[in-house]
């Protein structure tokens, strides 16, 4: 029995909590493993050593007990740890209990119970499908034909891989269970059968099936219809199920993943459910204010119309927003709609006559500060900012 502090034995503070604890075992006892030194006898003791710590202090009412009296002997006021010591009873189970999951196909089986064979009917796979749309598919929903390559049923020996009139028999090194089992040392270690690929089953050379080589499967191009519904977003998926690679063995189909991007839109972008468009207006209507439209995605919202009257207000500057309730994207679940944020982006004119060239001046030489007041506050400032600069240079001596 050990004599050293347990917690001293897997380095560890008395404060440890359960993971902790879990952590420093396991380093432990990979790097102890006798089968990871050629079965020295050191080794094994350490490896015992550290497995008993780990029994006593990983159960709440013997750690406690054990920090309560610490090692108490086969004496007179009993052993608080139970019969046989510290209650270490097996390294090998403490060793399983601990790494089972991690290292299931070593050990030939999983913490709860024997591991399944690969020989009875497999899932296929699912298959992930990437398919671009546009905006308005986006907007109203769709339906379109997708073409997905995955595998099938070969249709002429029904997925068993052998010619018409034969049969696969039963691997004899496996005895159709899909893996062997070796054992090595401590270690028991479990693989693939080599002989059947993990199938269980073998077919003799000469019954193989010339159209699917014994696979019992062949590789198509289905084609299908998916339902986008509306409101979808760039990134969203969309799952069919059943629809990806056939099963094994009389196993069920995979399924498939839709992932859809949406390819931007020369007009719109999207921002959740909103949708934002630049407009341009011309200097006069931003002047006196009047009427644009702004182009939207036709739905049934919008009574079949394809645009939508915005209201500029007199003196509108570039950047000012008009929220169009309504007019935005659905929600998937076809509750709510977004808005049409249309931003207004006021145009100077180009081009111009002799005779709008005047009339432009004097409608300049005629405007007061009120009627201009961002220029006139930014010349405000401006000055300012050359008077202090002018200050500085007059301090420092500069001309």
């Amino acid at each position: 029995m050990a004599t050293r502090d347990y917690y001293e034995i897997l380095g560890v503070e008395r404060t440890v909590d359960a993971a902790g604890l879990k952590s420093a075992y396991r380093k432990l006892a990979m790097q102890h493993h006798p089968d990871r030194n050629g079965g020295s006898e050191e080794s094994m003791a350490i490896f015992k050593e550290v497995s008993e710590a780990y029994s006593v202090l990983s159960d709440d009412q013997k750690r406690a007990a054990y920090d309560r009296f610490g090692h108490v002997g086969d004496g007179p006021g009993g052993n608080p740890f139970g019969a046989g010591g510290a209650g270490f009873h097996d390294i090998n189970d403490i060793f399983s209990q601990v790494f089972g999951d991690a290292f299931g196909d070593v050990f030939g089986g999983r913490a709860g119970g024997p591991r399944r064979g690969d020989a009875g009917p497999r899932r296929g796979s699912d298959l992930r499908h990437d398919l671009e749309i546009s905006l308005e598919q986006a907007y109203r929903g769709a339906e379109v034909e997708i073409a997905v390559p995955s595998t099938a049923a070969c249709d002429v020996c029904d997925g068993s891989g052998a010619r018409k009139g034969a049969q696969p028999t039963t691997c004899t090194t496996c005895n159709g269970a899909g893996r062997i089992r070796q054992a090595n040392g401590f270690f028991q270690m479990e693989r693939t059968c080599p002989h059947c690929g993990g199938a269980g089953r073998r077919i003799a050379a000469a019954d193989v099936c010339t159209t699917c080589h014994g696979h019992g499967q062949v590789r198509r191009t289905r084609k299908l219809n998916l339902k986008i519904p509306a409101g979808v977003d760039d990134g969203s998926r969309i799952r069919l199920s059943g629809e990806g690679d056939a099963g094994q063995r009389g196993g069920p189909r995979g399924d498939l993943y839709v992932f859809l991007s949406v390819t931007p839109h020369e007009l719109f972008e999207r921002d959740n459910l909103d949708l934002l468009v630049t407009v341009p207006v011309p200097m006069t209507v931003a002047a006196l204010g009047g009427i644009v439209d702004a182009p939207c995605l036709v739905s049934e919202a919008c009574d079949g119309k394809c645009k939508a009257a915005v209201e500029v207000p007199a003196g509108a500057q570039t950047g000012k927003t008009v929220r169009i309730k309504g007019k935005g994207m659905p929600h998937l679940n076809g509750r709510q709609r977004g808005d049409l944020v249309v931003e207004l982006f006021v145009e100077t004119p180009t081009d111009l006559t002799p005779r709008q060239k005047e009339l432009l001046s004097e409608l300049s030489a005629s405007l007061g500060e009120t009627q201009t007041p961002r220029n006139t506050s930014f010349a405000g400032k401006a000055k300012r900012f050359w008077a202090d600069i002018l200050g500085d240079s007059d301090k420092a001596g500069v001309a």
